[in-house]
């Protein structure tokens, strides 16, 4: 399965992957239009941490283990079959947080817009390339198979 890697000494906090995230996932995929008609009601999957000059990516990790699947009391949470990347169903979602609480990377966040709904990385599942790795000029996230071959060119 690939995963998104992050490179923090190429990471220059331009957040360039938080805005193609959001606009991703927002429902007019342009970014005037994501930002002047749904924001601040999108929320990014993934988030940079700044502290001085270090910063960091934080995204869904899809651990193999995950905690948030064995936390999920409705199933929302699971591991698909397709992609083996674990995906949230909002359908199902109760918005009980339990996925939030168990996460021991703090990366499922609460929905602002559906309020009762956790939002993930989704490794954007509805395109072939990844619009925070795209969006990335330094190369500082990768996507690779396994951590052996991260320092490859993405896809």
């Amino acid at each position: 399965m690939k995963k998104i890697y992050f490179r923090e000494e190429y990471c220059m906090a331009c957040r360039l992957c938080e805005i193609a995230c959001l606009v991703a996932h927002s429902k007019s995929k342009k970014i005037i239009k994501a930002y002047k008609e749904e924001f601040p009601n999108l929320t990014p999957r993934l988030v940079i941490e700044q502290n001085g000059p270090l910063s960091f990516a934080i995204q869904c990790r899809h651990c193999e283990d995950a905690p948030c699947i064995a936390a999920c009391v409705t199933g929302a949470m699971h591991r698909d079959r397709k992609t083996n990347a674990v995906s949230h169903n909002a359908e199902k979602c109760v918005g009980c947080w339990m996925c939030i609480m168990s996460c021991p990377f703090g990366v499922i966040l609460r929905d602002i817009k559906e309020k009762k709904v956790a939002t993930k990385c989704d490794l954007c599942s509805d395109e072939k390339i990844l619009a925070c790795v795209n969006a990335c000029p330094n190369e500082a996230l990768i996507c690779a198979e396994s951590i052996k071959n991260k320092d490859k060119k993405k896809e």
